[in-house]
């Protein structure tokens, strides 16, 4: 009789010495979640991406070990947006990042005016209407603006130092993205007049469009080709520095990764600092900062980088003081 009381005290204990580690560890806080919605495709990301890594790191993330982080993709269906916006709320995301336009930041506007949101954009925020204020925004939303649009003018500049002779230029937008392609036009033609080009408008929003778009180059013969910033247009972007190649034309790309890719020359704001800036926003708002207390983020660094090795395919020598304006100088 002794020996079955003592068999089930001891059954009793190890049941309770297991039970307990198991209670504690569902009473632990569950790790909170970061949703990332783009418009794009998870396709050629992976530098973006560290530096958003990183600039969780800054303050105290780490993917994986003490925040998780859920990605939502539109593949360029930006009807998607909405939906997916909403799944990332069902998620439980305690913050959510948006990036590939303005798409992304409105349909996550639409969907949540409680859970932080912190946006990434080419252009003014307070324009678009995503915040009224850039200095203390009100609502659930703060961000990071590129300033995209506001260097076309300085870019179509610097493209004119490097290919003095163009005179007719093919400007090529994202019809999709409507106030930022109508903001770039606005820019562009201003500054084509000013400094004596003639800019002709091609438009392009699928893969097919931008085979349209090389047929009408062959049959126009431009002079230069200036690629409008658009999420869509740079994840196009291998293949838009083909067609320049094959055309054998001059082309001027918004982010430095065309050029990477062998465009001839880039200039804007450096993407992946824009990444680690606005991950430090979505790291810091775990912590407890909201929005309203989170002024939006003004890019202030910017990159020439101009591909050596395609000018001299293309036959144009870079002036010396172009080159030294160069941030890199790809051989």
């Amino acid at each position: 009789m002794l020996d079955i009381i003592r068999r089930q005290f001891i059954t009793l204990v190890g049941g309770a010495a297991v039970a307990w580690p198991l209670a504690a560890h569902a009473q632990q806080p569950a790790m909170p979640v970061i949703g990332l919605l783009d418009s794009r495709s998870s396709d050629a990301m992976a530098g973006r991406l560290a530096g958003f890594r990183q600039g969780l790191k800054e303050v105290g993330f780490a993917e994986g070990e003490n925040v998780r982080i859920v990605y939502r993709w539109a593949e360029n269906q930006l009807d998607r947006l909405p939906e997916m916006a909403a799944d990332l709320i069902r998620q439980q995301a305690a913050v959510i990042f948006t990036t590939g336009g303005p798409a992304s930041a409105f349909a996550a506007k639409a969907a949540t005016t409680t859970i932080p949101v912190v946006f990434l954009v080419g252009e003014d925020p307070a324009r678009l209407g995503l915040v009224s204020n850039l200095a203390r925004p009100t609502g659930n939303l703060t961000g990071f603006n590129l300033f995209i649009v506001e260097l076309e003018a300085k870019r179509l500049q610097l493209l004119h130092q490097l290919v003095p002779g163009a005179v007719r230029i093919a400007v090529l937008v994202n019809p999709a993205n409507t106030s930022q392609t109508e903001a770039t036009l606005r820019e562009v033609e201003a500054a084509a007049r000013t400094i004596g080009m003639q800019a002709q408008v091609l438009k392009a929003n699928t893969a097919r469009e931008i085979e349209q778009v090389s047929a009408t180059i062959g049959h126009e013969r431009p002079d230069a080709l200036f690629v409008g910033a658009s999420a869509f247009l740079n994840v196009r972007r291998v293949q838009l520095v083909q067609l320049a190649a094959f055309h054998r034309l001059p082309a001027t790309y918004a982010l430095r990764e065309a050029a990477e890719a062998g465009g001839l020359m880039s200039y804007g704001s450096s993407i992946v600092d824009a990444y680690r800036q606005s991950a430090i926003y979505a790291g810091r708002i775990l912590r407890g900062a909201k929005p309203a207390d989170l002024p939006v983020m003004q890019a202030s660094k910017f990159e020439l980088v101009i591909n050596l090795a395609t000018a001299r395919l293309l036959g144009l020598t870079v002036p010396p003081t172009l080159l030294a304006l160069a941030d890199e100088v790809i051989e």
